[in-house]
């Protein structure tokens, strides 16, 4: 199984939109709430080099945020980056 991770905020739409998309596909996902963790906010941009949420990583590769993440789904990029070793 996938390692999905994402570091959200609890007033964000798009985390919301982010979540239901992974769980309508039947994927788990560990989540960082940056809001209530400031060290959790600075690892976010020590590793995205964003300052946005939901900034999401699959296996290890940052993905970016839910509209990044749908792009690739489109493109038929995101299956293949579930399917890598973590």
């Amino acid at each position: 199984m996938a390692d999905i991770l994402i570091y959200s905020a609890a007033v964000c739409p798009y985390c919301v939109a982010a979540k239901n998309f992974l769980k309508a596909r039947g994927l788990d996902y560990r989540e960082i709430r940056i809001d209530q963790n400031a060290d959790a906010r600075t690892e976010m941009l020590s590793l995205a080099k964003r300052t946005s949420v939901p900034q999401i990583f699959v296996n290890g590769t940052h993905v970016g945020g839910f509209d990044d993440m749908v792009a690739l789904d489109r493109a038929g990029h995101f299956q293949p980056l579930l399917e890598q070793s973590p």
